[in-house]
């Protein structure tokens, strides 16, 4: 007898098996089809089938009974190329702002209402941040995280806030939603963000947003340093090759549908 582990991964690998083979055909598949074609019990093949469909990784059609991708399918590969898309137009501009201001250079997206580092230009110095590609921030404690929410919707904030709260990193993290919501009325007017201590103590992050062609926030970039690192003295300049950079990236992204455009 198959133990429960075993057992779930056999219904995971069968769950991916019904998607590969559904995307394999265009008109779709049956669930006898289905069960035929991956010599699986038919009631098992079922019950996949409408957990899928009801997650929204399938849709049925009514008169044909037939299975084909849902749009749940469809916004994963979208995430994975948006992702792609904004590594390439922004690679050697954040290895430029690295070298110009001696700084660390992150690129992060919001996924299911947190921040992921997707791209990071290390500092040249001798001070080196703690941080990798496909580390989950906190959307309220980052100078990333703030950027981009600054630009999206009271629904869609409000829908973070439900899900994630607003947790406390340091003293300094906001923690309401009213002072929340206040900080990124700031952000919205000056153009930038500011994790001041917010998510480490010592360390301090400026951060503007990459828009896709439609205006819409698709990332955030941040520039991070320690607090003697991005002193206020320094800060108005931080934030001015930031905005630059996210700018650039923006346009970037703007130009790869465009053949023949010079990047970088």
């Amino acid at each position: 007898m198959k133990n429960k582990d075993e057992s779930s991964s056999a219904a995971v690998e069968r769950t991916l098996a019904i998607l590969e083979a559904v995307a394999q055909r265009d008109s779709g598949l049956t669930n006898s089809e289905i069960s035929r074609k991956l010599e699986i019990p038919k009631s098992t093949a079922s019950y996949l089938l409408r957990t899928l469909e009801q997650c929204g990784y399938l849709r049925r059609e009514a008169d044909s009974g037939q299975y084909r991708l849902g749009l749940k399918v469809l916004s994963l590969s979208r995430g994975v190329q948006i992702g792609r898309d904004i590594k390439e137009a922004s690679l050697q501009v954040i290895k430029r702002l690295a070298e110009r201001s001696g700084l660390t250079v992150h690129i992060a997206i919001l996924d299911h209402g947190e921040m992921v580092y997707i791209e990071k230009a290390e500092s040249p110095g001798f001070i080196q941040t703690s941080t990798w590609v496909g580390k989950r921030m906190q959307v309220n404690s980052t100078g990333v995280g703030k950027a981009m929410a600054a630009h999206l919707s009271t629904g869609e904030l409000e829908a973070i806030v439900k899900e994630h709260g607003l947790k406390k990193r340091t003293v300094k993290t906001i923690t309401t939603q009213a002072k929340f919501f206040s900080e990124l009325e700031k952000v919205r007017e000056r153009g930038y963000a500011v994790d001041d201590e917010e998510n480490s103590m010592g360390a301090r992050c400026v951060a503007a947003p990459i828009f896709d062609s439609f205006g819409k926030p698709i990332a955030g970039i941040g520039l991070s340093g320690t607090t003697s690192q991005i002193n206020r003295a320094f800060l108005a300049k931080a934030a001015e090759m930031v905005q630059e950079a996210a700018k650039k990236i923006s346009q970037n992204l703007n130009q790869q549908t465009t053949p023949g455009k010079d990047r970088g």
